[in-house]
């Protein structure tokens, strides 16, 4: 089930050792590592100094646009970076301990199904949108990442580029992607899909 819609923003912070405070965190570590200052990473990714701030001291969780465009300036794919702030990384992932993350705003929900893993190419992501909500990426964070979009329960609206593709229950569509994409959930009901992602 999908959380009720509300605001991203979090008044006291996540708990300690949340995925959101452990996400924060690692956000932080990446600028650090590049010896950005918060303006530098603001200019690149084209999120506010503010807002950047308030996301690495885990007072504002960042929405699933603003973390493609840090994944697209840290050069990660957004699984890839869930991966860096898991406890552990084993290669059975149990359906219980797969990282779950939230974009209460957009109505999108992200499960890393099987995250990225040291010499392995390929990872499966399902997605929940709920009817009438839409999640857009800029571009992706690695150039010709290779894509397979199945719909598992109620229809979405897959863009790439300038083409958009309807799909409904058990329909797959696949591409490598360049630019910028969207997934819509037209409804009536949500809609969720797996998402296999090949690097190149």
């Amino acid at each position: 089930m999908l959380p009720d819609v509300g605001s991203t923003e979090v008044a006291a912070g996540p708990p300690d050792g949340s995925v959101d405070a452990r996400l924060a965190a690692r956000l932080g570590e990446l600028r650090g590592e590049r010896g950005w200052s918060l303006e530098e990473l603001a200019e690149r990714s084209g999120v506010s100094r503010s807002t950047l701030s308030r996301v690495e001291r885990a007072e504002l969780s960042p929405t699933a646009a603003m973390l493609g465009k840090l994944c697209t300036v840290y050069e990660r794919t957004m699984s890839r970076l869930l991966s860096e702030v898991e406890r552990e990384p084993p290669g059975l992932v149990r359906a219980g301990r797969q990282e779950v993350w939230a974009d209460a705003s957009a109505g999108f929900v992200r499960r890393s199904v099987s995250p990225p893993h040291a010499g392995l190419r390929a990872e499966v992501i399902e997605g929940e949108l709920r009817p009438g909500a839409a999640i857009a990426y800029d571009a992706p964070p690695v150039p010709g990442l290779e894509h397979h979009v199945w719909v598992l329960d109620g229809a979405v609206e897959v863009t790439v580029g300038e083409e958009t593709h309807g799909l409904r229950r058990g329909d797959c569509v696949r591409f490598r992607l360049w630019g910028p994409s969207r997934y819509h959930c037209p409804g009536p009901a949500a809609v969720r899909y797996a998402v296999v992602v090949v690097l190149p």
